[in-house]
């Protein structure tokens, strides 16, 4: 096929699409499930019609191939366990029992078993459980989902690709199961596997599938020859299938590297691949090996993960480049759009100006469309179309909010000197045990108390101008003091204020900084119904006035135990925002990392003795690809230490991170310099807490005892038993007591009954130590 007949056969798919609805109807309908208010059938419903609604958008902005099976009630990693059969052993009874009802339970847990680990995804914010997998687990295929899924699709006359987490992948993002050796490598399973997949896509074939998609996004990070041996093995295998549809293998977060010739030279029928920034030495490497003669390609050129306007005339370049090295050249976003939110124009409270920068996942569409309508007919056909874009990215590079002269002056004058504390941290530690007089094994909270319907009603209230501002503080100040007294009771021996009037740990304190835009309707899925709405970073960041200072000092003044300040870090911040593109993301956390430190002081001079600086996101934003860690972790810890190293010595700074692989940071932990670092441990048996050991990590720890993404409550003895596996790693002298994150998302009851087990954990294992 000549390059003029390539392009005429362009056309527009997607891997993914959000699953949440318009008005997250799957989030409503699943939390209504589990309290009893929606049957199964009912929940079903819902998302056969949302499946429906996404797929006909899709078609109706042009897409000419919609994917399927990418919906899930929880996780598509998940969602690939059951298909291949990985049901823990502990949930096989409740699986068994009811498909629906066990799917849940290995995602949030029972009362007598615990939840799968849950990790976050790659680089992203999105949360997927963890397979667990051991040398006697037997692979059994259920292609129920996928098939069914697959089947609506084609009823509506659309057509349909099937997507699934690719066998390589999945093995890989696998770990062993309780009980079994650490050592243990999955990928060991991938004989055992493949059969399954084998018989997946046959049924999919059956059910009339011409394409099927398998990711493999692990791919893209640095891999071993035996791993890539393993990816070409499964590809060999895969391909010669007799009975299969053709195969689209795809990745998709950065380059793939040495993967590329492996998935090349495999008898595959087409590869998806990144070509945006991150990734764009895939094109060089694709030329290298000599394209995909007689093969298909699908150009990832919309940038999948964030909410800028593509530059349509540069995306356009890479398509166009690629034409000459594959039989078929296909136009998508660079990976699903799960990432980003549904729709721009369902926002009203920001400014049309400003508007026309962003593209949501309905927008990013109708980009694909576009670049797709233009490969194939000619940049004069989207001769309209390129004009305004080229209108939407002048107004944004040439607009006041994204260039603060003052912004950028006090960024250019940070010295090194401004990221060190005055004193080391064994100094700074007898100060502050001097000061704080806390006991062995001190006992606090992440942070966050249960936001409960109350709490969120005011807030509407307030919105809504249904009270004013005195009535909603009145509210505020009460749930504050019975936080307070609540801690008080319990036990607990540094105490938080419960963030009452916060509505998300990033977006309030985007609401009160300069150059930050927040939507009302972008929602973005992080785990399961948690849907959070980062904000947009738009432009130059500053801090007009303090942020926390009034509710904790409030707080503090209910109380003689030390009342924690608690800010989101400057890394959080950017990674769980849709950060401006238009500059290095070392500029743009140094320009967050001095207003949080204004707020830092400023806590301290209201006499907050305890200052804690979540950084959950270090680990999350760590590039795929070890050869680009350092340069990041660089920029990355500087910004925290810039943030928190204006106190006095015996001021004690915490940080906290959770659901992320920590080992692999365990040296930026250390470079960060904080007093104390809470991490989550619980679902992991305390492996970061053997981490930080092998490390030689010498500050003070708290490794969670109390997983905060269950319902269920743990013993006294439960959180005991953490306790004794964490002190032989940390000296009882640096080991603290705490849940594994925030409880905003718990209610009430588990809450209360939860924290009092821990403050009798750490009693009795006080008491154990002093009689040892």
């Amino acid at each position: 096929m000549t390059a003029k007949s390539a392009a005429a056969a362009a056309r527009a798919t997607v891997y993914g699409y959000p699953r949440q609805g318009q008005s997250r109807e799957l989030k409503k309908a699943i939390e209504g499930y589990w309290k009893g208010r929606v049957d199964a059938d009912a929940l079903r419903a819902t998302a056969t019609e949302l499946r429906a609604a996404n797929w006909r958008q899709l078609a109706e902005a042009g897409i000419h191939e919609v994917p399927t099976g990418d919906f899930s009630y929880y996780d598509h990693v998940l969602d690939t366990s059951v298909m291949v059969g990985a049901i823990p052993e502990r949930h096989r009874a409740a699986v068994e029992a009811d498909a629906l009802d066990g799917y849940f339970a290995m995602a949030r847990g029972t009362q007598d078993a615990a939840p799968l680990e849950m990790t976050k995804w790659f680089d992203t914010n999105y949360h997927y459980l963890v397979p667990e997998l051991g040398p006697d687990t037997v692979f059994t295929a259920d292609s129920t989902k996928q098939v069914t899924e697959l089947k609506e699709a084609l009823a509506l006359g659309l057509s349909a690709r099937p997507v699934l987490v690719g066998p390589v992948t999945y093995l890989l993002l696998a770990k062993p199961a309780p009980g079994v050796a650490a050592d243990f490598d999955p990928l060991t399973l991938l004989d055992r596997l493949l059969p399954v997949y084998a018989q997946v896509l046959a049924d999919l074939r059956t059910a009339g599938a011409e394409w099927v998609q398998l990711d493999e996004p692990a791919l893209v990070q640095d891999r071993t020859p035996a791993e890539l041996n393993a990816a070409a093995r499964a590809y060999r295998d895969l391909g010669e299938l007799t009975e299969r549809p053709k195969l689209l293998v795809a990745s998709y977060f950065d380059r793939l590297g040495d993967a590329l010739p492996v998935l090349a030279k495999a008898p595959v029928e087409g590869l998806a691949l990144d070509f945006t920034e991150a990734a764009a030495a895939n094109l060089d490497a694709l030329a290298a090996v000599g394209g995909l003669p007689g093969r298909r390609l699908v150009a990832g050129v919309v940038n999948g993960r964030n909410i800028w306007v593509n530059d349509l005339e540069k995306s356009l370049a890479t398509p166009g480049t690629l034409l000459g090295l594959a039989d078929r050249v296909d136009v998508a976003a660079s990976c699903s759009l799960l990432h980003v939110p549904l729709d721009a124009t369902a926002e009203r409270d920001i400014e049309p100006q400003i508007l026309r920068w962003l593209a949501f996942a309905r927008q990013k569409t109708v980009e694909i469309v576009t670049l797709a309508k233009g490969l194939g007919g000619g940049t004069g056909t989207i001769a309209a179309e390129l004009a305004a874009n080229r209108a939407d990215l002048a107004s944004r590079a040439g607009s006041a909010l994204t260039h603060d002269p003052a912004v950028r002056a006090r960024t250019a004058a940070v010295t090194a000197t401004d990221a060190r504390r005055s004193q080391p941290y064994p100094e700074r530690a007898t100060a502050q045990r001097a000061h704080l007089r806390l006991p062995l094994l001190p006992t606090t909270t992440i942070g966050s108390f249960p936001q409960t319907t109350e709490l969120r009603t005011a807030r509407a209230d307030l919105r809504a101008g249904r009270i004013d501002s005195a009535g909603y503080e009145e509210r505020i100040r009460a749930e504050i003091g019975e936080v307070i007294s609540f801690q008080e009771k319990t036990g607990l021996d540094v105490l938080v204020h419960g963030e009452a009037e916060r509505n998300d740990m990033v977006q309030y304190f985007a609401e009160q900084l300069t150059g930050y835009l927040a939507t009302q309707h972008g929602w973005v899925q992080s785990y399961g119904t948690r849907y959070v709405r980062p904000p947009i970073l738009a432009g130059d960041i500053s801090r007009p006035e303090a942020m926390t200072v009034r509710w904790t000092a409030y707080a503090q003044s209910l109380t003689t135990k030390p009342v924690k300040g608690m800010l989101t870090g400057p890394v959080t911040m950017l990674a769980w925002s849709f950060v401006r593109d238009d500059q290095p993301l070392a500029d743009t956390a140094r320009q967050v990392a001095l207003a949080l430190r204004d707020e830092v002081n400023d806590l301290e001079t209201a006499g907050t003795s305890v200052i804690q600086v979540d950084e959950p996101a270090l680990r999350e934003t760590l590039p795929l690809r070890a050869c680009d860690h350092p340069e990041y972790l660089a920029w990355a810890t500087e910004a925290f230490r810039l943030t928190t190293a204006g106190v006095r010595p015996d001021t004690q700074i915490h940080t906290h991170m959770c659901y992320a692989e920590f080992g692999d940071i365990v040296q930026a932990i250390d470079d960060l310099d904080a007093d104390v670092i809470s991490l989550e441990a619980t679902r992991s048996h305390m492996q970061v807490a053997r981490e930080l050991a092998g490390h030689g990590y010498p500050r003070e720890a708290g490794p969670g005892v109390y997983d905060i993404h269950s319902p269920r409550v743990p013993s006294t003895e439960e959180a005991a038993a953490l306790l004794r596996t964490g002190l032989k790693a940390i000296p009882a002298e640096r080991l603290w007591v705490n849940p594994d994150c925030g409880l905003k998302t718990r209610a009430w009851p588990e809450t209360r009954a939860s924290l009092e087990n821990l403050v009798t954990a750490a009693r009795t294992v006080r008491t154990e130590l002093s009689a040892s």
